[in-house]
Formats: C-alpha cells, structure tokens, sequence
C-alpha cells in the first residue's frame, strides 16, 4: 500500500472517530431527554452542547492517540480493539466531562444520564468506525500489498510465508526468502533471493520495508548484523522469538542484600488471580449447563439415534502438576474406534467418526460436557489443552519446557486452539502458545479467548477433526 493511502486512512480513521463522538453525545441528549429515569427531564438544545461537543473531540484524539489507536494495525484482534477504545474512551469522558464542569455556562444541563449514555454510544459507535474503516483497510491492503522479506527457509519462514497467503487481508505479499548459507533454488513459488551475506543488496535491489527475521537459531551477534543492515535500510524489523524469548519475556530486577540479581516474572496464578479465574469458571460453567441444556440434551438423544454405543465419552487426560482425570466429551467416534490401532491422533476424513460426529467435531459442540470438568475443579474454561498419557510421555522427551503447561489448569480451550493450533499441528508451536498464556494471564486476556472460541465455532475450524 502507497504511502499517500497510508496517510488517507490514517486521516479518514481520525474523521470517523470524530464524527462518531459528535453523533454519540447528540443521540445521548436526545437518550436522555425521551428517557424519564430516573425522573423526567428537560434539557437545553443540543446546540447549547457545542462545548462540550469540542472538549469530547479534542480529548478523545489525543487520548486514543497515545493508546496507539492511530498506529498501522495489521491483523489486530478485534476484540483487542474493543479493549483500546473502552479504555480511551473512559479516560476521554472524565477528561471532558470535568472540564465541561469548569466551564458551564447557560442553559445547558449537565446530567449523570447524559454522561453515562454518551460514554456508552461513544464506545459503541466509536467501534463501529472502527470495524467499517478496518474492513476497507483491509480491501485496500489485499489490493495493494507491501513486499515482505523473509530471512530463513526454514519451518518458521514457511509458516510465515502460508499465513500471509491464506490471510491477504494483511497486506503481505513474500517477495523472497534469504538462505542462510548458499541463496539458491524457490520455495512454494517464491525465489531464494541469497544468503545472509547478501542482505544489503537484496535490500536495495528490492525496495522492502518489511523485514521478518525466521530464524529462532540464529545468535545473538548474527540477529544483530541484520538488524543493522535492515535499519541502514529503512526497512522494518520484526523477529520470530525463540521459545526461551516467549517464555521469559519479562525480567525484573532486584537484590539479595545488595546483591544485584535478575528475577524471570512470576507468572504462577495463586492468591486473588487463582480465585479470580475459579470464580469466573464456577459463574460460567453452571450459566452455561443451565441455558444448553435443553440443546445438550437433544444432542445425547442424536447421538443415541444414529449410532450404538454410549452418548458420553470419558477418556483420560493430564491436568494440573501432571494428574490424569477423565475428561467428558459427547462420543463422536465408532466405540471401537482405537481397538486395532490404540492411541491415535484423529485425521482429516477420519473412518472412525459416526455422521453426526463429524459435524459435533468440526463445530466443537462434542466438547460442552467439559462444563463438567470446570464446574468440578478438574478443568477451567482457559488453559493449555490436555492431552492423553501416552503422549505427554513422547511429548516431554522432546519438547523443551513441555511439562510447565501443566503448571495451570487444563482448558477448554486455549490461546493455541484460537489460533488454529490443534489437532494433528506442531506439539512446539502449540507449546509456545501455552506457556505465552500462562505468562501473560489476565481476566481479559480470559474473555479474549472465550470470544474467539464462539466466533471459530460458527465459522468451522478447519483443523478440528
């Protein structure tokens, strides 16, 4: 995308967010005034508002300026959206409702009604905006990508390459890979444009400003070297991290008696956080048993009707410090279904689903009696997958850090499986994403993933088999 409809985005996002500030505060005055609670009330005309009109458009760029909201997004969760602009909004409204106190004047009428319906249509309308200008962002940016290069040919340059392909909305197209020895040959279509050595010139040759680096091997001096060549330049750097990198992202420092140390983040949930996240899985568990039951229920007698065999699946799984407990599932496979093979991974087309499995499978409806499992403790809503005992065996042999999922609750679902990591997909990739979780873990991070779960559901994922 050209840098003139950058900056015409840039300029049409700060239009919208102003017009749709303006709009939130005059339908909140006409709100209020339709509204007679908590009593009936008769405001000014609304162009005795004009002030606070201005205060709420010059505190609310400004604010969501330096939330970062004005920034390029590629590919933002929408959901991390919503939590930006709640944020910004709120501390926009105290900004201008206290000045808008200051400086009152008139007839105008400034009520608690009014300022309440203004701060929630502003959030509401404030993401509307948002989510129009970002749908013709990405038209524009599927139309018009940036050339990226991507430094490594290995299975994390491939990635990367795969995803900026199935997700064109980003904007990225891969012009070329850079070898770390010999540049030489194509991948998937795309040349090897030389080695590491020849950076620079691939750099001028090319005009790039995107730049990912793929190689979580590289070293420290090596990452380095091509930070500096891609900053000479002017081209963007971003770094695929190590697992080392996701897991220890944060230090602090401290000292033993005066004794300086480096301390890795405490990322255990315990105390308030641990009540915090039982609470809500206690409150949502039994919600959610109580409004699909009657669905639930039509689901078991499905089940009954199409195929023999139990409607409830109880296989075991590992939880919480390494303790193996039954996980419910509704039964989607033949009840002999692993007689002749044992323990396998399920595969696209697997011969094993009944009919109406496939679908319980694809839509993840199979997984709801795991309400179960959170209700009585031995799972929660959000956390790393757990997966059978025989493959936490294999799995731990070969995957650094593997067993530290199991330092929190198993989940229903998890940061992993939201990001199209499960089924048979790499155990590492899987890994990294659970242990960034569980070293990120917030309540919101929580909602976050819960959200997603529901939109892929409808959606169909295409990993879930």
């Amino acid at each position: 995308m050209s840098k003139r409809a950058r900056v015409l985005l840039s300029l049409l996002t700060v239009a919208v967010d102003a017009w749709m500030a303006v709009l939130a505060l005059y339908l909140a005055h006409r709100l209020r005034a339709a509204v007679p609670i908590p009593t009936a009330l008769v405001l000014g005309p609304f162009i005795s508002y004009l002030d606070l009109v201005a205060l709420q458009v010059l505190t609310l760029i400004p604010t969501m300026f330096f939330m970062r909201l004005y920034h390029r997004r590629r590919g933002g969760s929408r959901i991390d959206l919503f939590y930006a602009i709640l944020s910004s909004v709120s501390i926009a409204t105290v900004i201008a409702t206290s000045l808008s106190y200051l400086t009152r004047q008139g007839d105008r009428e400034l009520t608690r009604g009014l300022i309440l319906y203004n701060w929630a249509l502003t959030v509401l309308l404030v993401t509307l905006g948002r989510v129009l200008v970002g749908v013709l962002q990405r038209y524009v940016q599927s139309r018009n990508p940036d050339p990226m290069l991507l430094v490594g040919t290995g299975e994390v340059a491939r990635m990367i390459h795969q995803k900026t392909i199935q997700s064109p909305h980003l904007g990225y197209r891969v012009i070329g890979f850079v070898n770390g020895d010999e540049g030489e040959g194509e991948i998937a279509g795309v040349p090897v444009l030389g080695s590491q050595s020849d950076l620079g010139r691939i750099l001028a040759e090319n005009d790039v400003e995107d730049v990912v680096i793929a190689l979580p091997e590289a070293t420290h001096d090596q990452l380095l070297d091509m930070i500096s060549i891609c900053e000479t330049h002017h081209a963007s750097v971003r770094i695929f991290p190590d697992l080392f990198q996701i897991i220890a992202s944060e230090l602090t420092i401290g000292d033993l008696d005066g004794l300086p140390l480096l301390a890795v983040r405490d990322v255990a949930l315990r105390g308030w956080k641990l009540t915090l996240k039982r609470t809500m899985d206690i409150v949502v568990s039994a919600a959610g048993l109580t409004v699909l039951s009657p669905f639930m229920l039509l689901t078991a007698l499905l089940i009954k009707l199409t195929s023999p065999g139990p409607v409830f699946y109880a296989q075991e799984r590992v939880g919480l410090d390494g303790r193996p407990f039954p996980m419910l599932k509704f039964r989607s496979m033949r009840v002999d279904a692993e007689s002749s093979t044992g323990p396998v991974w399920a595969t696209p087309d697997d011969p094993r689903r009944t009919a109406l499995g496939t679908f319980l499978r694809k839509t993840s409806i199979d997984e709801l009696p795991q309400l179960i499992n959170v209700l009585i403790g031995d799972m929660s809503l959000v956390g790393p997958r757990p997966e059978r005992p025989v493959f936490v065996e294999q799995f731990k042999q070969v995957v650094p850090r593997y067993m530290e999922r199991h330092q929190e609750k198993a989940g229903m679902t998890g940061w992993a499986q939201v990001n199209g990591l499960r089924g048979d997909t790499s155990i590492v990739e899987r890994t990294k994403y659970d242990l960034y979780y569980i070293e990120n873990w917030s309540l919101l991070f929580d909602i976050k993933i819960l959200v997603r779960t529901i939109l892929n559901a409808f959606r169909g994922d295409r990993n879930a088999y």
